[in-house]
């Protein structure tokens, strides 16, 4: 019974430690003047600026201010995905390892328009 509970705590632990690495990926704290550094606003229903020209290869840090409720910041292609918490500033690590035009979007419900909160990262050599 006693190594049921040590397997159990240690399985608790681990998955534990997991969820909450996964999110210092999206909002990890980077020694300043190590990455690019673009600020960016969040509200119903757009992202200020709506189109950034990245380099790639280049560690990059979008630092987001959601000014108006909680949004979603999600770049598919990219592997890039975060909460977006009202009042707060919320920091993405990105270093783009490809060239192209990469479509990012709100993914958290925010009303009627919605499907319009969007912009692009355009990734150039």
């Amino acid at each position: 019974m006693k190594r049921i509970i040590t397997v159990t705590a240690l399985v608790v632990l681990v998955a534990f430690g997991m969820a909450v690495g996964g999110h210092r990926f999206a909002t990890a704290a980077v020694p300043a003047g190590a990455e690019q550094v673009v600020h960016m606003t969040a509200k119903r229903f757009e992202y200020t600026p709506s189109e950034i020209t990245l380099k790639k290869g280049v560690p990059v840090i979008l630092e987001i201010t959601a000014l108006d409720r909680d949004h979603g910041f999600k770049i598919p292609e990219l592997g890039v995905r975060a909460d977006l918490k009202s009042g707060e500033v919320t920091r993405v690590r990105i270093v783009p390892d490809r060239t192209g035009t990469f479509e990012f979007r709100c993914d958290v419900f925010c009303g009627d328009h919605h499907e319009d909160m969007a912009g692009e990262i355009v990734v150039v050599d």
